[in-house]
């Protein structure tokens, strides 16, 4: 079974950006746990992280011919980014959506996600353990599928 793990735009400064709000994990500790777990469940993982939109669309419709489902931290674009709703919807693979922080215990304008509703599911709020838990809950939808 192989998965995609997008990050999104500003994840690339974990561990020194806002750690009240992300924590002290780097994403390069993210990844190394994601890495370390995709070996135990014997699955192929492949983790890019982009600030550019576009680059998280293409990332999202080249899955459709090799991956079985997608993690996806769309960080500030959840709430903007109709393009990667679109893809999403369009390539058809379960996603689940998640966020180091709970977006709907800060600003109103993160309360609503765009993406949500074309995902099987979202974890949020467990800081870098949002993504392991993630991965956790794609690998049983996808087993139970």
């Amino acid at each position: 079974m192989r998965v995609l793990v997008l990050h999104g735009p500003n994840l690339n400064l974990l561990g020194t950006r806002e750690p009240e709000i992300y924590g002290k994990t780097t994403l390069a500790e993210i990844d190394a746990r994601l890495a370390t777990l995709a070996k135990e469940q014997a699955i192929e993982i492949r983790i890019h992280q982009t600030s550019h939109e576009g680059q998280l669309v293409d990332h999202i419709h080249d899955a459709a011919r090799w991956a079985a489902g997608i993690v996806l931290n769309a960080a500030a674009y959840t709430h903007t980014s109709i393009a990667i709703r679109d893809a999403i919807k369009g390539i058809g693979l379960p996603t689940v959506e998640v966020h180091l922080s709970n977006p709907h215990a800060r600003e109103e304008f993160r309360h609503v996600s765009l993406i949500a509703p074309v995902c099987v599911g979202t974890v949020s709020g467990f800081g870098a353990d949002s993504y392991t838990l993630g991965l956790r809950a794609l690998l049983g939808y996808l087993r139970r599928a």
